[in-house]
């Protein structure tokens, strides 16, 4: 299946809904149901059975709850989208305030992106979106416990000058941008350079400091330094 932009004309945006609660996965259901770009290919209700219909389904996004019976959503996660994973899938990890290590675990098993289950419909439904475009998301109040409390153990005994060294001064510029949660386009804006050139600047950074996706890009800055989270 291809991501999309909204309309009725392009390949919907394939969805697997994976929650232990049936009332979540019904609320969930129906808000992707409703969008004109998006279709629910599956639900599953604990981690086995997520896996088995990813797999299987292969949906551009699976929606993950954390807390599942059997198998719990990180370890569902690395199997679908770990480091050894060939062909991975996109998870779009669902978490709450209380669940800050669960986060950080999820971030290395290979999620592409966090969200809180307080988050409003429209932004569970752009967060899809942002995924299945192949950006990563990270809410910013996540972002802000993730890095207080995580972020040292994301790269260990870094050498903060050796890798910003090899960036260019538009390299750091973009990647202070992709920290502050800016997606390609919101960049593009920002910086009045195309969408394309964007993605050529974001490919160069992950290249240059050896990072596998945006998720650890962003990180990585607040790790440094580059940018600071709020308290």
């Amino acid at each position: 299946m291809t991501a999309s932009a909204p309309g009725a004309d392009r390949v919907p945006i394939g969805v697997l809904v994976c929650d232990d609660q049936g009332v979540i996965r019904a609320g969930y259901a129906t808000i992707f149901a409703a969008q004109p770009d998006m279709t629910v290919v599956g639900e599953a209700g604990d981690g086995r059975t997520a896996v088995d219909l990813a797999r299987r389904l292969r949906p551009d996004v699976v929606v993950m709850d954390v807390r599942m019976p059997g198998l719990d959503g990180i370890a569902a996660t690395r199997l679908l989208a770990g480091p050894d994973v060939a062909d991975p899938v996109k998870v779009l990890v669902v978490t709450t305030f209380n669940l800050d290590e669960y986060v950080y675990e999820a971030l290395r098993a290979g999620a592409s992106g966090f969200l809180l289950k307080d988050s409003s419909p429209a932004d569970l439904v752009a967060g899809v979106r942002t995924v299945a475009a192949g950006e990563a998301l990270l809410a910013p109040s996540v972002t802000r416990r993730l890095i207080g409390r995580f972020g040292s153990r994301v790269r260990p005994d870094p050498d903060p000058d050796g890798p910003l060294a090899a960036l260019t001064g538009r390299e750091r510029e973009v990647l202070k941008l992709i920290a502050a949660g800016l997606s390609n386009a919101e960049i593009a804006a920002t910086l009045v350079i195309s969408r394309e050139t964007v993605k050529t600047y974001v490919s160069h950074i992950l290249t240059k400091l050896g990072l596998r996706d945006r998720v650890q890009a962003v990180v990585f800055a607040h790790r440094i330094g580059l940018v600071t989270a709020e308290a």
